[in-house]
């Protein structure tokens, strides 16, 4: 597969990680990807792809692509066997000043671009996208539009301050001390994360904690589950486990045997890292 990723110029890199596109034929038919600290907004130019937000919810189709705020639960990605699409990794304040709409609302509810831009916006920016030439000049249109649709989010200064600070402790920090850092009490901070993350700043530091904590893993080689967990701050190795499986689904044993699987049968795919294969 050919992905090429790049960071968008100021103001956009203040709320977004990287623009990328992606091309080729997935590793696997279908993929989990673990909840991460990050909203996404995918624009599809190929066939349609399917989503699944849970082990007990129904897959979806996606033609024109998919917007979700913070997830806090795995999901799983249909791709057909040529899949081609532009996205975007937003870092988890970052979706708000795009879309007219509170991010819980769209929190483990992946929608339509469609439903978010509206369906005459959306087949203007495909059809961009799909007269330039090459991935580089496609991601400079993706950047032009989103750079247009740029607009103010009211909080956002207090709720990218306290996410900053939860992100650079790898989610080890008292929520109170944020609230009380901020001057604001816990309810109206609470409040203003769900309204432009899409989930609490205890939620927020949780898959901060597990996202640490999967990265810490090395599956090539053996791995301490007792002194990764103590190590990323968990109470004991039970409460890592239940995070585990709360996140993914699976346990941690069963990550590791999965994520080998996708190593030893795809080595240094570009996917590797955080998808997983589900066949």
């Amino acid at each position: 597969m050919e992905y090429v990723s790049r960071v968008p110029r100021p103001p956009l890199d203040g709320l977004i990680d990287d623009l990328y596109y992606l091309e080729g034929t997935p590793p696997y038919a279908r993929l989990m990807l673990p909840p991460m600290p990050a909203a996404l907004l995918i624009v599809n130019l190929g066939a349609p792809f399917r989503i699944r937000a849970g082990a007990d919810d129904e897959t979806d189709g996606y033609a024109d692509g998919c917007v979700v705020s913070m997830p806090t639960r795995a999901f799983e990605f249909g791709y057909p066997p040529g899949t081609r699409s532009v996205g975007v990794h937003f870092k988890p304040w970052g979706l708000a000043p795009f879309v007219p709409m509170p991010a819980a609302e769209l929190c483990d509810r992946p929608v339509t671009v469609e439903q978010v831009w509206g369906r005459r916006a959306v087949a203007g920016l495909r059809d961009r996208l799909a007269m330039a030439a090459g991935p580089y000049e496609m991601l400079t249109v993706l950047e032009e539009e989103l750079r247009r649709r740029l607009c103010e989010a009211d909080g956002l200064g207090l709720v990218r301050h306290a996410s900053s600070v939860i992100g650079a402790a790898g989610g080890s920090v008292a929520i109170g001390d944020l609230s009380v850092a901020a001057g604001v009490s816990r309810t109206h901070l609470a409040q203003r994360f769900k309204e432009l993350v899409g989930v609490t700043p205890k939620r927020l530091a949780r898959i901060h904690r597990f996202t640490a904590t999967v990265f810490a893993i090395d599956p090539a080689g053996p791995v301490d589950w007792g002194e990764l967990a103590s190590g990323a701050g968990y109470f004991d190795q039970a409460h890592f486990g239940h995070e585990f499986r709360a996140f993914t689904g699976l346990t941690p044993t069963r990550y590791v045997e999965v994520r080998r699987r996708f190593l030893r049968e795809h080595p240094d795919h570009v996917l590797d890292g955080w998808s997983l294969p589900v066949d």
